[in-house]
């Protein structure tokens, strides 16, 4: 389900926030605006993060913006730069764009696959919104290779992006598992939260880290 007992919501017919305090069914939830309870289809409630996020001017570091630009090319991948191993990582890279009042605000995101191992991979890669399938892509990446994967519009967060990757080894490893099946889902609460402490931090990417040892197959040993 989307929302959870103790979400924060934002009424859309008023603009009002509110939380969420109870589940009447599978389309209707008990709502508290302003200490008053009173019940609300989910079609007519929405996260208020995304309207926070734009209502806020970005203050400008002391270092410039463009590092916040992504620079990697969409048509092929390239190398980490990075030679020691920290695992293979799912990366959202922030663009920024300009609101009515000219005020920079995040306008959509990224999406990378980054493999900082030594070994090369195959992987189907999925992405739902809401538990639909919002995108997918089947290919290989290299060792200490960055992979674009596709944008991801800022107000999808809304629907709590789910991503999910199979991978597998281009080399078999007689000791090492057929696949190994992954998942990441953002909460958007969770993502609103990175932001904040990646600008605080003029960090250029959120980052998060899908495994960094490819599992052995059952009851195979590590030679």
């Amino acid at each position: 389900m989307k929302y959870q007992i103790g979400d924060e919501i934002l009424v859309l017919h008023s603009n009002e926030e509110g939380k969420v305090v109870d589940f009447i069914n599978d389309k209707m939830v008990m709502i508290e605006v302003r200490g008053v309870k009173f019940p609300a289809y989910m079609d007519q409630i929405d996260f208020p993060y995304f309207k926070r996020f734009t209502q806020k001017k970005i203050v400008e570091d002391q270092k410039p913006l463009k590092q916040f630009i992504d620079q990697i090319p969409q048509e092929k991948p390239k190398p980490t730069g990075i030679k020691e191993e920290t695992g293979v990582w799912l990366t959202l890279i922030p663009k920024f764009g300009l609101d009515d009042f000219n005020d920079e605000i995040v306008s959509s995101f990224k999406v990378h696959l980054v493999n900082n191992m030594a070994t090369a991979y195959g992987f189907q890669y999925k992405q739902y919104l809401s538990s639909s399938l919002n995108f997918e892509l089947e290919s290989t990446i290299q060792p200490f290779h960055d992979f674009y994967l596709h944008d991801l519009a800022f107000e999808a967060i809304n629907d709590t992006p789910n991503f999910s990757v199979d991978f597998s080894l281009l080399q078999k490893v007689k000791y090492k598992a057929a696949h190994y099946e992954t998942t990441l889902k953002l909460k958007p609460k969770q993502v609103f939260n990175a932001i904040e402490k990646l600008k605080e931090n003029n960090e250029p990417t959120l980052s998060y880290l899908l495994f960094d040892a490819y599992p052995r197959r059952s009851g195979g040993r590590n030679f």
